[in-house]
Parts: structure tokens; sequence; C-alpha cells
């Protein structure tokens, strides 16, 4: 499918196919490759810092493995689990070729399973934290652009210079009238609309950047995870208000993401406080690598 995507405000208009080539009548979706650079790009950052976190890198794959894995199953399941729409087949759940991943999701996964291959593997876990979330910041920032190829996880209207148009954001937001109603919220499906997987790319790596310089600077394990629970959690609290496809709770019509974000934003505040003041005035002592 080819959607025809405007800035008007930009003066900037172009087509865009999900599809990125063929394969033997098999369609390869930009949404995938996006995706899989993400990952990629994130796993050899972690590779390349595990050492100067103390974690033996042949040890750290198997875990990275573990945690991949587990945290893209737990992705799609988060997703099904608060997705308002319904599935017919068990296929229809856990087919990914049209979306549907919650970051949350993955987040979740990752750190419980990983943290669990971890022990198993003997590496330490919150320095194994640390580096892993640096690499989460790289993979969402670039996964949100699989958001722009499919034309989704967009706002709600704006007259901003950046402001998106496309036949994808005008249909959705046509059936989805009456939902947007209940909750309150105006949209005019032939309006611009926020393009809020820009936003959150960009606080990725911003965030990014800001942790990377704060590697040296760290006094405890674990710290870094902190930060990025709480840079995170604050972007994605801002960014999911505007959106107009959040996945919502079945209760008094409350954003999943936004109260997962605003406990980790709070949790990790209180948590960063009580640990640096614990921390102050320490060196903090890297732990080598085992070799073995």
């Amino acid at each position: 499918m080819t959607y025809h995507v405007q800035f008007p405000g930009l003066g900037l208009g172009f087509e865009l196919s999900r599809v990125a080539f063929t394969i033997g009548g098999l369609n390869i979706y930009w949404y995938g490759i996006v995706i899989a650079a993400g990952l990629l790009l994130a796993v050899c950052f972690a590779m390349h810092y595990a050492p100067d976190f103390g974690i033996n890198t042949d040890r750290f794959i198997d875990v990275i493995m573990i945690g991949g894995v587990c945290g893209i199953a737990c992705a799609r399941a988060f997703y099904v689990a608060f997705s308002p729409y319904p599935y017919d087949s068990l296929w229809d759940m856990v087919n990914l070729r049209d979306g549907g991943l919650a970051i949350y999701g993955a987040v979740i996964g990752a750190a419980l399973f990983g943290g669990l291959a971890c022990k198993w593997r003997k590496i330490p876990v919150l320095a194994t934290f640390d580096v892993v979330s640096m690499g989460f910041l790289i993979g969402q920032g670039m996964g949100r652009w699989g958001n722009f190829f499919n034309q989704e996880a967009f706002g709600t209207n704006t007259s901003l210079p950046w402001g998106m148009y496309s036949e994808s954001t005008q249909r959705y937001l046509q059936s989805v009238q009456a939902t947007l109603a209940a909750q309150g919220v105006q949209v005019d499906p032939s309006q611009p609309v926020h393009p809020t997987f820009l936003y959150e790319s960009i606080w990725c790596f911003a965030g990014l950047f800001l942790l990377w310089r704060h590697i040296k600077k760290r006094r405890f394990n674990g710290e870094i995870a902190l930060w990025y629970a709480a840079w995170y959690g604050a972007g994605r609290f801002w960014i999911e208000g505007l959106r107009t496809d959040a996945l919502m709770t079945p209760f008094f019509n409350l954003r999943v993401s936004q109260i997962i974000a605003l406990v980790s934003v709070v949790g990790a505040l209180a948590a960063l406080a009580a640990l640096r003041r614990k921390y102050k005035g320490r060196a903090f002592p890297v732990t080598p690598a085992l070799d073995y």
C-alpha cells in the first residue's frame, strides 16, 4: 500500500510505501526492517560497552538472545491484551507483519527474563540493566520510524509546521470518531496531526546522549537504568497524551502507557534520590569482566 504523506506547514509531500521489497511473492515491510535495524544497533552498542560495566561479552550474548526473544513476545502479548481490536485466530494474535508491539511490554519482558538469564549466566544484573537500558533507547528511537512507514502512532490535530497528513491518518480517524468522542477528544480527520512517532524518536535519542555522557559519572550499578526509567517515562507520559491510538485500560478511560510511565517516573526518581544520597562521596568501583 502506498500513502501520500504531506507536511503542509513545511511544504513537503511524498509517496510512502509500507513494502520495502518482495522476495518470492512475500512482501518485506519497512516496519520489520526498521525494528530489526534498531535491535541490531542496540546489540552492537551494548556489546561494545559491556566490558566497561564489568560484563563478560560471551555470557552477555546468551542474555541478549533470551531477553530479546522474550521481550518481543511480551511486547506482542501486552499489545494484544489491551488492544480494542478483535482477533479471530491465534495466528492473528501472533502476526507482527502489520505492527502491534507495545514498548512497555518489551521492557518488562526483557527485564524479567533477561534478569533471570543474568543469574543463570552469572553476570551482574544491575550493571546489565544499565547498559541494556541505553540499548533500549536506540531500539525505541529507531523503531518509531517503523510506525511512520505504517502511518500509525500519530496524535491529535496540530497547527504546528510539522503537522502530518495522509490518507491513512484520515481513514483511521474517521473510523474512531465515536471512540475518541467518548474520551472527550475532538479530531478533524481532514487536518494535520502530531507526528508523535517523531517526538518519541527524538526524545529517545536525546536520552541516549545524556545517559551515555553519564556513564563515567555513575555512583552505583542500576543508576543509568533508573535514569532511563525516569527519562523515558516522562516523555512517554506527555507524548501518550497526544496520541489517538493509545491502548486503554477497561477502567475510567485511563491510558495504559501513561499509568506505567507515571509509576516509572515517580519510582525511579525516589530510588535515585535515596541511592545517590547513600553513595554520595563514594568512588564507583567497576568490577572486571570474568573471562571464563
